[in-house]
């Protein structure tokens, strides 16, 4: 007798650097998000919301700036999502950021990560599959500034999310 297989699930992972930040601030985690930086989100949400993009979680570093800039992504783009805030994300490497979304339950088929660099360019490079959109890659690969996204599928479950598995659909930098 055949055995039958469940359907494999088509998930997206929107890997996004915070926006521009103030210089200084009390401390580095502290630091604010830049006029220029709200605004950038601000255009970086909207563009998510005119890709059809809604993601059913996030994962947001607990820096101020990364929150800051997930508050404007959501209000542009008109989505209703809880981040969880982790401290991890501040300091982690793109290994320990890889591990927080094997851990993202099977629900969410669509994930929005907003962290620091170098960590997210690394990160998305890490997962490129090279089968995805070249010019997309290839700008990702040039320079991940901020408010810079990379938009990525791949088939399966976040825990087998691994190097060179997913594939790059897009590259965007929001800048108003």
């Amino acid at each position: 007798m055949p055995t039958t297989s469940a359907p494999t699930t088509t998930r997206t992972l929107v890997i996004m650097r915070h926006a521009k930040a103030e210089q200084s601030g009390p401390t580095d985690a502290e630091r604010l998000l830049a006029s220029r930086g709200l605004a950038d989100a601000t255009v970086a949400g909207a563009w998510l919301a005119g890709q059809g993009i809604t993601p059913d979680a996030a994962l947001v570093s607990a820096a101020t700036r990364t929150q800051m800039t997930w508050d404007a992504v959501c209000e542009a783009a008109g989505w209703d999502v809880e981040a969880v805030l982790d401290e991890g994300l501040y300091d982690a490497g793109p290994e320990t950021a890889l591990d927080l979304v094997r851990a993202v339950g099977p629900a969410v088929t669509t994930l929005l990560l907003i962290g620091h660099n170098p960590t997210v360019s690394y990160l998305a490079q890490l997962l490129d599959d090279g089968e995805g959109d070249d010019d997309a890659s290839t700008r990702m690969t040039i320079g991940f500034p901020t408010c810079a996204l990379a938009v990525l599928t791949f088939e399966g479950d976040w825990a087998e999310l691994d190097e060179a598995s997913a594939s790059v659909v897009s590259f965007r930098v929001g800048r108003a």
